[in-house]
């Protein structure tokens, strides 16, 4: 097992000074009185808390680099030489109909009224950090056209500039929220849409009375938490005066910027920023059922919920709470996780990794099911990135897992496609993309699909949502050929046995039937027939 080197790590900026390092510690095996370092406990020294977080902050998402293990790739997909599953009804299967091309990507989640996607994708919540607001109108405008569903984070309102609150400190006024779901309603055709998360924070600020009232929003979602940290919500501030105003908003804000030796140490340069914390929630039955009754009520037609790597207990809470309140969506987020802003060790170190909590939420399901109760339709998030991953989600989950929710790998297309744009812009395209081309026509593969489709609007499309676009249609492509290979040709006929167990391990902990054992049973029949 390759555990990740605990005391230095490119996230935080340090490194170690020795080749050799004690592999439970992470320290030099030579120590030296005098070293310039800088490995974690050095850095620590003089910077202390600042060496717990990734950055530079607002620059960078950071994933956790501790190899579990058991991964996905652990699991292989099946292949066939015959068969077709999942045609549409009254075809024909044949070697003319049963084309990859033809596969059926598309999904659909929710208890009564569905909304589909056109891929089985989604984004994760893209809330208060400096990465999601620069970059919104990429990831927005990206998720749209794409066909998929947009998750419009945390504590949007909350650290809002100009926000405007009542005299009971309600928000009646967000024009940071406003801008994020305008954005995303000029492009949406249907397909996915706009939800908006809400931690306790938000609860207290009237965040979903603001956006039902205002933009009669469909769809919101409560978030128990994520994959990456088991404590709420975090930005970093660099203003002192930022840090108060947030305080004075009811969030936590370490350092504390109201101590006067805090504010000496900030002018002095020795504090360089603060951090803002959201307050960690305490779930019940009763409070949650309450609240979904209370969001029905408000006029939301659907209510998700997000869960993150908690242990086997408040997975069998959100499963079954979420049965008995009928919400439309449960997306299960697992460790290690990546994120902008999220503790490096809580990052590594916590948590029930992906692989095992689906294992883990499959199982539970299955005791819901069999109860006679309803499983909500269910996403698995933490650390997926390509169609393999996506495919051995769905089949592993089958039937109850729809779709999978993804962090970083839609946000990098994003901020790929705005650098593009800019390196046009100034004539500096590296040459790793100006061998292709030296304008976005040139460029983006997809670029007179799009033309095509939207005519003169397409200049309204800036070139980060293009490229948003264009890894989803490499995505769906590439899914589309593996489900063809499995003899899946739509979404809903795939299942378990379409996947193998590489170890034993693997096999024990998910249920999937390990390799020298999958249909075995068919195999021998056919050599003693």
């Amino acid at each position: 097992m390759n555990l990740r080197q605990p005391n230095a790590n490119e996230a935080v900026g340090t490194f170690n000074r020795s080749r050799n390092v004690a592999p439970m510690s992470g320290i030099c095996t030579r120590c030296v009185d005098g070293c310039r370092g800088g490995c974690d406990i050095w850095l620590s020294s003089f910077r202390g808390r600042e060496v717990l977080y990734p950055g530079p902050f607002g620059e960078i998402t950071a994933g956790a680099d501790k190899d579990y293990p058991l991964d996905y790739s652990h699991i292989n997909i099946q292949g066939y030489a015959v068969g077709a599953r999942g045609l549409p009804e009254g075809v024909e299967a044949n070697p003319d109909t049963a084309v990859f091309h033809e596969v059926d990507t598309e999904t659909e989640y929710g208890w009564d009224r569905k909304v589909k996607m056109k891929v089985p994708i989604f984004t994760g919540a893209l809330g208060s950090t400096d990465i999601a607001r620069i970059n919104w109108e990429h990831f927005a405008i990206g998720a749209a056209i794409s066909g998929i569903t947009l998750v419009c984070g945390e504590n949007v309102c909350g650290v809002d500039p100009e926000l405007v609150r009542d005299n009971k400190g309600k928000v009646v006024k967000s024009p940071e929220m406003d801008r994020r779901i305008e954005i995303y309603r000029q492009f949406h055709e249907g397909y996915g849409e706009i939800l908006v998360q809400m931690n306790v924070e938000d609860t207290r600020l009237g965040t979903a009375e603001y956006v039902s009232s205002k933009h009669e929003l469909d769809t919101l979602e409560l978030k128990w938490g994520q994959g990456a940290k088991c404590i709420g919500g975090e930005i970093k501030v660099r203003s002192l005066d930022r840090a108060l105003e947030l305080q004075k908003r009811g969030y936590i804000v370490r350092p504390d910027p109201s101590l006067k030796d805090v504010q000496q140490a900030f002018k002095a340069g020795a504090i360089k920023e603060f951090e803002r914390h959201s307050r960690l929630g305490f779930v019940t039955k009763e409070s949650f059922l309450e609240e979904v009754d209370r969001l029905r009520d408000i006029g939301f037609k659907r209510v998700t919920l997000k869960t993150g790597a908690y242990s086997m207990t408040e997975l069998a809470m959100a499963l079954r709470y979420g049965s008995e309140a009928k919400i439309d969506l449960l997306t299960i987020d697992g460790a290690p996780g990546g994120t902008g802003m999220s503790p490096w060790p809580m990052m590594n170190e916590w948590g029930i990794p992906t692989f095992y909590l689906q294992a883990l939420a499959y199982e539970f399901a299955e005791k819901l099911s069999k109860k006679g109760m309803r499983v909500p339709d269910l996403a698995m998030a933490g650390g997926f990135s390509s169609e393999d991953g996506v495919f051995k989600a769905i089949a592993m989950g089958a039937p109850y897992f729809k779709a999978v929710c993804m962090g970083r790998a839609l946000m990098i297309p994003g901020m790929v496609g705005k650098n593009i744009q800019k390196w046009i812009e100034a004539g500096d395209l590296p040459k790793t993309a100006s061998k292709y081309g030296s304008n976005a026509k040139e460029l983006f593969v997809t670029y007179e699909e799009l033309a095509e489709k939207y005519g003169k609007d397409v200049e309204k499309i800036p070139l980060g949502a293009m490229g948003i676009y264009t890894y989803s249609q490499k995505f769906k492509i590439g899914l589309q050929q593996l489900m063809a290979g499995s003899r899946n040709f739509s979404l809903a006929s795939m299942s378990r046995k379409d996947v193998m167990a590489l170890t034993e391990e693997a096999a024990k902990v998910s249920g999937i039937a390990y390799v020298m054992d999958a249909y075995r049973d068919v195999a021998e029949g056919i050599l003693d027939s």
